[in-house]
């Protein structure tokens, strides 16, 4: 299986600029890059912030985005989304008996566990007691490897500003998934707005830069002040078999010249 990990999009309500860029124009940008390059991708899924102040318009702005992808769409929310608002545009998406957005869907052989860790009125990610339990039932009720998508790392990354408002009471969350760490194969994350891969506990994780403005890799700074910076918007190409998880980063606006690299492979060079 092959899926598209989008994440980070911060589309507003007027469909306007925000922090020099346009989220609206770098997602329809980044839509038909996909359905150009990888028109045979089986899904996109999308790891939350998908609007910037929650609005309902941004939603109404983020449908109409996504409705010329071909595949099935997964969204989960971030910190900077509306639980009701997007209920009112997505009312597809699942959701826990709780009201949670949570659902489960098969990723060919694997397990997809869409997770919702966003907490009205703060940016740092919440996983309760409540979601913690439907995680567990659905780790438990499967024998598949299993893929986990959430917008708040439940670790450090090393820039202070995003630790601080990461998900802050890990507890919850590490009791869920205890004993089942190793089925889980890779975490998808976002929030960060950087490419970042790594190993937590045995567990793979990955994310990557926003669809709009990122992060600068800031490892000295305190953890008040976010520092932004404009670098190239990815999405990522995800393939999946049964011994491997695959990711590749797709710079979806460079410009780069490409070129044969034969002759050099030949051996012959000038």
């Amino acid at each position: 299986m092959k899926f598209i990990h989008l994440t980070d999009t911060h589309l507003v309500a007027d469909a306007g600029n925000l922090y020099g860029t346009n989220p609206k124009q770098r997602l329809q940008q980044a839509v038909a890059h996909i359905l150009a390059r990888q028109p045979d991708a089986d899904a996109v899924a999308i790891t939350g912030d998908l609007t910037h102040y929650g609005h309902a318009e941004a939603y109404a702005h983020l449908r109409e985005c996504l409705e010329p992808l071909t595949m099935p769409v997964f969204p989960i929310l971030g910190n900077h989304d509306r639980r009701q608002h997007f209920q009112q545009y997505f009312p597809q998406v699942g959701r826990d008996p709780k009201g949670f957005v949570q659902y489960a869907v098969e990723f060919g052989d694997y397990l997809a566990l869409f997770l919702d860790t966003n907490e009205a009125g703060v940016h740092w990610g919440v996983f309760c007691e409540h979601r913690a339990a439907w995680l567990r039932e659905q780790l438990a009720a499967s024998a598949k490897p299993v893929l986990l998508f959430m917008h708040h790392p439940f670790f450090p990354i090393g820039i202070r500003s995003m630790d601080f408002i990461s998900l802050r009471d890990t507890g919850p969350f590490l009791a869920a998934i205890a004993g089942f760490e190793a089925r889980i194969r890779q975490v998808f994350f976002g929030h960060i707005h950087r490419p970042i891969c790594g190993v937590y506990r045995g567990i793979g994780y990955s994310t990557l830069r926003g669809t709009n403005h990122q992060v600068a890799l800031d490892l000295h700074g305190d953890e008040r002040h976010i520092v932004g910076v404009h670098e190239q918007p990815q999405y990522g190409v995800v393939l999946l078999a049964a011994d491997q998880v695959l990711i590749h980063a797709e710079d979806y606006l460079d410009c780069g010249e490409r070129y044969s690299l034969h002759e050099m492979r030949e051996g012959k060079q000038d």
